[in-house]
């Protein structure tokens, strides 16, 4: 075991090319690593532990009682403010409610006719002509936030400005200072725009959180904010990372691809696959709240607890040659949304961004293949890369020019 921890060390460094080798070696040893992948997540002393095998993660994300949310307060809370992620029963299941009550099927629908499938079509109008692209830089990357944007029904002219500070915010890894004055940026620019729709609602996300109401209770403008605050990275960062995989992933199975442009009837397929091969967040931090064995290992109360979300996704036995993406796989429960009270909100928004993201690439760019550029280049070498968000580093493709 303590070889494939130091091996999954070494592939962990830097860009982390392959993390699931070294990790499925321990996940059929012992399932429980005594000791955290990413550090303490909040910056304490304490004791740490991941768990590694598909049924261990669900019970525990199950299990709000043991395996809680709460050290979110200090993790986050420096620069989102107080969220849906920290929160226990019954605040939780309420702040939920109000919120999930802007992302109903009616809403979605909407979104996907009028903006968000328009916005796809206009991206690829711009590199569409050339006959080659970058899909990261010029199409994944930017394409879900100017969802947000628009979905938040924020002015056109503040696109560029508002994606400037929600690139900055999702940037937390890379220290909190930068991260937290963003964020104080965007509760000053989003605080008058959410009194605005408040007293004049619009037709919008902002609008339609502020309006709704469970057992006579809304969210009060701090709370919307917060909300707000925390979908960037939420609807962002996840969104584009899952965006660019399925591509890289069909692109380096061409037979797979052909089949799906052939047949649409695989897309949900080919999206569900995609988002258990290589999930957008690997890992994701609980706290334990009292004394637990897990895969025979004590994890005491107190401890942070690293669930493998996407080790998890790769045990086999629960998925048969996990390492392999295939379009054809039975249907089966993944985790790549979490499970349990906890498991993603806008996983319909981010499901429903992929299918139009990927239908409309099919759609549009014939005889679609990888070409890498020049050794040395910045897109010489397309690759799935990262620990904390997993994203392929660059797709720069060839397709037959539209005229």
């Amino acid at each position: 075991m303590e070889t494939a921890q130091q091996n999954f060390h070494s592939a962990s460094g830097g860009e982390a090319a392959d993390i699931w080798g070294p990790l499925a070696e321990i996940r059929r040893s012992v399932g429980v690593l005594e000791g955290s992948l990413m550090g303490d997540a909040t910056g304490a002393e304490r004791p740490s532990f991941t768990l590694l095998r598909y049924d261990d993660c669900a019970d525990a994300l199950r299990d709000e009682q043991t395996f809680t949310s709460s050290g979110y307060v200090d993790l986050m809370g420096p620069v989102m403010g107080r969220t849906i992620l920290e929160m226990a029963e019954p605040e939780h299941r309420r702040h939920r409610g109000l919120a999930g009550h802007a992302f109903r099927q009616k809403t979605l629908t909407r979104w996907e006719t009028e903006l968000i499938g328009p916005l796809a079509q206009e991206m690829i109008d711009v590199f569409a002509p050339r006959g080659h692209a970058e899909l990261v830089r010029e199409l994944t990357y930017p394409f879900p936030v100017q969802v947000i944007a628009r979905i938040l029904g924020l002015p056109h002219e503040d696109y560029q400005y508002f994606q400037a500070l929600a690139f900055t915010l999702t940037s937390v890894g890379e220290g909190y200072e930068n991260a937290s004055k963003a964020s104080a940026e965007l509760a000053e620019y989003l605080g008058p725009i959410v009194a605005e729709r408040r007293a004049e609602p619009a037709d919008d996300l902002i609008s339609e959180i502020a309006a709704a109401e469970i057992d006579g209770e809304r969210l009060d403008d701090d709370e919307i904010v917060s909300y707000l605050r925390l979908l960037l990275p939420a609807g962002s960062e996840t969104t584009y990372c899952s965006i660019g995989s399925l591509l890289f992933a069909l692109l380096t199975n061409a037979d797979q691809l052909d089949e799906v442009r052939n047949d649409r009837a695989l897309v949900g397929p080919a999206i569900e696959e995609l988002l258990r091969w290589e999930p957008a967040v690997p890992f994701i931090p609980r706290w334990t709240a009292r004394d637990v064995t897990v895969a025979g290992i004590h994890i005491p109360a107190g401890s942070q607890v690293t669930i493998g979300l996407g080790v998890a996704n790769r045990d086999e036995t629960r998925f048969p040659d996990p390492d392999r993406f295939d379009i054809h796989r039975p249907e089966q429960q993944h985790l790549a949304f979490a499970f349990g009270p906890h498991m993603c909100l806008g996983m319909h928004l981010a499901r429903m961004e992929m299918r139009l993201v990927l239908n409309a690439v099919l759609d549009r760019l014939q005889d679609l293949q990888l070409a890498p550029g020049p050794p040395g280049s910045d897109i010489a070498d397309p690759r799935m890369q990262g620990v904390g968000f997993r994203a392929p580093n660059c797709l720069p493709v060839t397709f037959t020019p539209q005229v």
